[in-house]
């Protein structure tokens, strides 16, 4: 019998596929959906910092750095009347979600300042969150604010919910840090629990016609996932922190990339988007069917097996593999 199980967080799960957040988490039957399609683990949709603090001071400053004080950048930020659920729901949707199914429930905080974060951080634990996700959503637009201010937000975030909280944390990170291994090492020394490789900046578009700024939603491909595959596998047994892959898994080869590469989790969303919650049993199939076929016993012996530390050439995740793929590429025409 092959052993699917995993750990993340200190959790014990029973497979190491993990639902991330996503519209379809906000649905009690849909949560209990997840669990009989094999979710080992769920990630609620995200509580924003401005449902906490949109009538704060504090806030109206953090919406205004990068902006240039002109009132239309506003309309990038989110209508908070949209909103389906407000703090309170939020907390009354985790306690339900937490009764309705057995598999950890993480929740999620999105934002960029410590605000009303550490509150309800702590309220998060009180209504049986097993776990808190960071999804640390900034983009420095200011000249003047340097990579080492932008570090500092991070550590300081994580340092303040970390004690605050006696469960896990974990911090979804963007990949446009300058230095990650280095980055990793700091939210690590700052008390994060794991790491969350990547966060999707959601681009916007241009309406040529209308002179408009577009806001639109593309869902992942298994094309992303060779950003998340080299990143992790550089960190693996590097910095010491259980690592999840979040973006371009779609497919049970995806998270056979994704457990080799050194991750303890895949995490999918657009997947289930796109072929409906049931993808999960076929995602959990697919990864027994493989291991089967290439006669691993466990999934702790295929962790790590492609890492940067384990292949035989490492060189592969860096400069030297750029530059024999750059000279050695042949046109067609």
């Amino acid at each position: 019998m092959i052993d699917l199980s995993s750990t993340y967080l200190g959790l014990s799960l029973k497979n190491p596929l993990v639902v991330s957040p996503s519209p379809l988490c906000s649905d009690l039957d849909n949560i209990k959906r997840m669990e009989d399609a094999s979710a080992a683990a769920i990630v609620l949709h995200s509580l924003f910092e401005e449902q906490l603090t949109s009538e704060s001071q504090a806030l109206n400053e953090t919406l205004m750095q990068g902006v240039d004080a002109n009132p239309e950048s506003l309309s990038f930020f989110p209508d908070l009347d949209n909103y389906k659920m407000g703090p309170d729901a939020y907390l009354e949707h985790l306690r339900k979600a937490k009764e309705a199914v057995e598999i950890p429930i993480i929740a999620s905080l999105n934002g960029v300042s410590k605000g009303g974060w550490t509150q309800y951080a702590r309220s998060m634990e009180a209504a049986g969150a097993d776990a808190i996700e960071l999804n640390i959503y900034f983009m420095p637009t200011r000249p003047e604010m340097s990579d080492e201010q932008v570090r500092a937000i991070h550590e300081e975030l994580i340092y303040e919910v970390k004690n605050n909280v006696t469960i896990p944390v974990a911090v979804k990170i963007a990949p446009t840090f300058s230095a990650i291994p280095h980055m990793a090492a700091c939210f690590k020394t700052a008390g994060a629990d794991g790491l969350v490789l990547f966060n999707r900046f959601y681009q916007p578009d241009f309406d040529l016609e209308n002179l408009d700024v577009l806001s639109n939603l593309e869902l992942s491909s298994s094309s992303e996932l060779r950003q998340r595959l080299r990143w992790v596998a550089i960190l693996y047994q590097r910095v010491h922190i259980d690592m999840a892959v979040s973006g371009g898994v779609h497919t049970p080869e995806d998270v056979v990339k994704t457990l080799m590469a050194g991750a303890n989790v895949a995490m999918t969303t657009s997947a289930l988007l796109k072929n409906g919650i049931q993808h999960l049993a076929h995602l959990q199939a697919g990864l027994y069917e493989w291991m089967e076929k290439h006669e691993y016993q466990s999934v702790s012996m295929l962790r790590g097996t492609m890492s940067q530390k384990s292949v035989a050439d490492p060189a592969a995740f860096e400069r030297a593999n750029y530059m024999h793929i750059l000279t050695g590429y042949t046109p067609s025409v």
